[in-house]
């Protein structure tokens, strides 16, 4: 089922994270990755770290997605205006309220102090995730 915009609009999303290191850095990679034409991704955390994690940036390279040249920022950074869809991963009341038309609250784990194979684990389920996501905006490539 696609959610009640306008066919053609641009669809904007923002993920949001506490630090803005791992999990919302490789969902914004993933959304601009997967998503069709038009489709905006943005990125922020409640509490950016200011630095995206290196073991993010190491297994999204894996995927063909470089993150070396994002950075962390916090959601005053992300540009003005209304969002299709906020997504906030593990911030709870942290999570700023940010004008959406929808938002979804994924309970997915911070990779941080994961191994290697835990990290991969949860970058396969944030794209299956943003995909999933994507499908249900109509916006897919």
């Amino acid at each position: 089922m696609k959610d009640a915009r306008e066919e053609g609009d641009p669809v904007r999303l923002l993920f949001i994270c506490f630090e803005n290191s791992c999990r919302s850095q490789m969902a914004e990679a993933f959304a601009r990755a997967h998503g069709a034409p038009g489709t905006e991704a943005f990125s922020a955390g409640s509490r950016p770290s200011g630095v995206v994690n290196p073991t993010a940036i190491r297994v999204m390279g894996e995927v063909g997605y470089d993150l070396a040249s994002h950075r962390s920022k916090a959601v005053g950074e992300v540009p003005a205006g209304s969002f299709d869809v906020v997504v906030s991963m593990g911030c709870g009341d942290d999570c700023p309220v940010v004008p959406a038309r929808r938002r979804e609250e994924w309970e997915i784990p911070d990779p941080k102090e994961m191994p290697l194979a835990g990290f991969r684990e949860v970058r396969d389920r944030i794209e299956r995730e943003v995909s999933g996501l994507l499908e249900s905006l109509g916006a897919h490539r």
